[in-house]
C-alpha cells in the first residue's frame, strides 16, 4: 500500500478554556458561585472584592494614584529635611499609609478575649433525631438489660415518621438469634412501654394503632374523644370508607356529632415521629428579584447573590516594576486569569438577567394573576427571543430563583407545556393544575366532583383536556379521587 499526503478542509468547534469557564459559571447555583469566587479570591492574588459599584472603584483607583504620586514627591522632600536634621531617625515610619493599603480589611472591632464577645456560630446546629430521643428515653427507663436489647432492636425499627416498619414477629426472629430465651410476649410487652414514649403515637404499627395511641393518652373525660376511641377501635374500616350513614346507625349519632368526632381523630397527627428531630430549614436565595415599579414590572440582579470583583491595581502596578522575570510573568498570568474571571462573571450576571427579563416580559399575567394567568411557554420560545441556543437557556433556569410579589420561584417553574383551547389558542399545564386546584376546593363536600366532572367544566371554560389528563394532574398535586375526598359538610 502506498503512503502519501493528503490535504483536507474542515470546519471544527474547538471550546478555548474561557469558554468553558463561562459556561461552567453559567450554570452554577448561587452557594456554587459564591465556593467558586471564594476559591478563586483565595488562589488569585490579583483578585480583590468590593462593595463599590465598577465606576466608582475606577474613579478610587485613579485617585489613589494621585495620593501615591503626591507621596513619592512628600518623601523626596521629607529626605532633604532628614539630612538637615540629625536626630530624626534614618527611617520612618509607614503608619500614614496603613490604610490605603489594607482599606479593604474587614471594620469589625477585634474581640476582647472574654468568650462572650465572641460571635455566635449557627451554622453548625442540629436537633435531636427520633433515634437520639427514644434511646434517650429508654435510658432513662428502668429496664433489665434484655429489655434494653429489646426496646433497642424496635426503635432501630421505627421510621422517621414515628411508625413501626417491620412486623414484631420479625423483630423477635432477630433477637431470638442473639438470645434463644426471648420469648415474644416479652417483645410485645416492651413495645408497649416504647408507646409510651414521647411523641405520643410514636411506635405504632399501623395509622389505626398511632391514632389510638394518642386518643387514649388524651383527656379521656371528653365525651367526644371516647366515642372517637371507640371509632377507631370498632369502625375503622367504615370511617376509612367514608361510610358515613352506616357510622352514624353504629354510633348512634346524628350528623352534626359525628362530624365532632371526626374533627376530633383529624386533630391527632398521623406521623408523630414528624416532631422530633426536624431538620433545619433551608432559605433559598433569589437571584433575581421582581418588583413593580410606576405600573411597570422591573427585573434586577439580587446585589447579595452578584459578587463585585475587580483586579488589585496596586498588585497590577507592580508587574511594571518586577526586575525578575519569572515573577512577572507569574503576575502576568494572575493578572490575565483575573480578568477571564471577571469577564465570565459579568456575561453569567448579563444572560441571567436577560433570560429573567424576558420570561416576565410573557409571565406578567402570573404576575397579576397568579397561577391561572400562566401561559404555556417552552425554552425555545426564549432561546429564539434572546438569539441563544436552548442550553444555555436550560443551564441560566436550573437552579436560579426569581422573588416575585407572590413568592420565590425557580426559573424552570414559568416553562410549562400546554394544551389546545376551544379558540385554537393555548393553556399553560400550570394554569389547568390551578383551575383544578380552585375546582376542588370549591366543591360540594358532601358531593365531590368526578374527573369526568372536571373535565366537563374545564371545556366549558374552552380547555380540551381529556379525563386521563385531568386525573395525571390530579395525581400530581396529591388531590385524592372524588370518593376519598366525600365528607361530611
Amino acid at each position: 500500500m502506498k503512503q502519501s499526503l493528503q490535504l483536507r478542509l474542515g470546519q471544527n468547534l474547538t471550546m478555548t478554556p474561557q469558554l468553558q469557564q463561562a459556561i461552567r459559571m453559567l450554570q452554577l447555583s448561587t452557594l456554587e458561585l459564591q465556593i467558586e469566587v471564594q476559591q478563586a479570591l483565595e488562589s488569585n492574588l490579583m483578585l480583590e472584592e468590593t462593595e463599590e459599584p465598577e465606576e466608582e472603584s475606577e474613579a478610587r483607583d485613579a485617585e489613589r494614584e494621585e495620593a501615591d504620586a503626591a507621596r513619592e514627591s512628600d518623601e523626596k522632600t521629607d529626605d532633604i529635611r532628614l539630612d538637615e536634621d540629625a536626630g530624626m531617625p534614618d527611617e520612618l515610619p509607614v503608619d500614614s499609609a496603613w490604610e490605603d493599603v489594607y482599606e479593604t480589611l474587614s471594620t469589625t472591632p477585634a474581640s476582647s478575649g472574654d468568650d462572650d464577645d465572641r460571635p455566635v456560630d449557627y451554622g453548625d446546629t442540629r436537633s435531636e433525631s427520633l433515634r437520639e430521643h427514644l434511646l434517650w428515653q429508654m435510658q432513662m427507663t428502668p429496664m433489665s438489660e434484655v429489655d434494653q436489647t429489646i426496646a433497642e432492636a424496635i426503635i432501630d425499627a421505627v421510621s422517621d415518621d414515628g411508625l413501626l416498619t417491620l412486623p414484631l414477629e420479625e423483630i423477635h426472629e432477630g433477637l431470638v438469634r442473639q438470645d434463644a430465651e426471648i420469648e415474644f410476649d416479652e417483645v410485645e410487652a416492651v413495645l408497649h412501654r416504647v408507646q409510651n414514649f414521647d411523641p405520643p403515637g410514636v411506635a405504632g404499627r399501623d395509622l389505626r394503632e398511632t391514632l389510638l395511641l394518642q386518643a387514649r393518652q388524651l383527656e379521656t373525660r371528653n365525651p367526644r374523644l371516647k366515642m372517637a376511641i371507640r371509632l377507631l377501635e370498632d369502625f375503622f374500616e367504615l370511617l376509612a370508607k367514608r361510610d358515613y350513614n352506616q357510622l352514624k346507625r353504629r354510633l348512634k349519632v346524628d350528623e352534626e356529632e359525628l362530624l365532632a368526632v371526626i374533627r376530633v381523630i383529624q386533630s391527632l397527627n398521623p406521623r408523630p415521629g414528624s416532631t422530633i428531630g426536624a431538620a433545619n430549614s433551608e432559605y433559598v436565595i433569589p437571584d433575581v428579584i421582581v418588583r413593580k415599579l410606576k405600573g411597570h414590572w422591573r427585573v434586577e440582579l439580587n446585589p447579595e447573590t452578584a459578587p463585585r470583583l475587580r483586579v488589585n491595581a496596586q498588585y497590577a502596578a507592580l508587574i511594571k516594576k518586577m526586575e525578575n522575570r519569572s515573577d512577572s510573568t507569574t503576575l502576568k498570568n494572575h493578572l490575565q486569569e483575573a480578568r477571564w474571571f471577571i469577564k465570565s462573571l459579568q456575561s453569567r450576571n448579563e444572560t441571567l438577567l436577560r433570560v429573567a427579563t424576558a420570561i416576565v416580559k410573557h409571565q406578567q399575567e402570573f404576575l397579576e394573576r397568579g397561577e391561572v394567568g400562566m401561559k404555556a411557554m417552552v425554552l425555545h420560545d426564549i432561546a429564539e427571543e434572546l438569539a441563544l441556543h436552548e442550553s444555555t437557556i436550560s443551564r441560566v433556569t436550573t437552579r436560579k430563583y426569581m422573588h416575585t410579589p407572590r413568592g420565590i420561584f425557580e426559573l424552570k417553574y414559568f416553562f410549562s407545556s400546554h394544551v389546545g383551547t376551544a379558540d385554537g389558542g393555548e393553556a399553560s399545564s400550570t394554569a389547568i393544575r390551578a383551575l383544578i386546584k380552585q375546582l376542588v376546593a370549591d366543591e360540594n363536600a358532601a358531593k365531590p366532583l368526578s374527573d369526568s366532572k372536571i373535565t366537563t367544566l374545564l371545556g366549558e371554560k374552552g380547555i380540551k383536556v381529556a379525563r386521563r389528563t385531568v386525573a395525571k394532574y390530579r395525581e400530581a398535586m396529591a388531590i385524592p379521587p372524588s370518593n376519598e375526598r366525600k365528607r361530611l359538610a
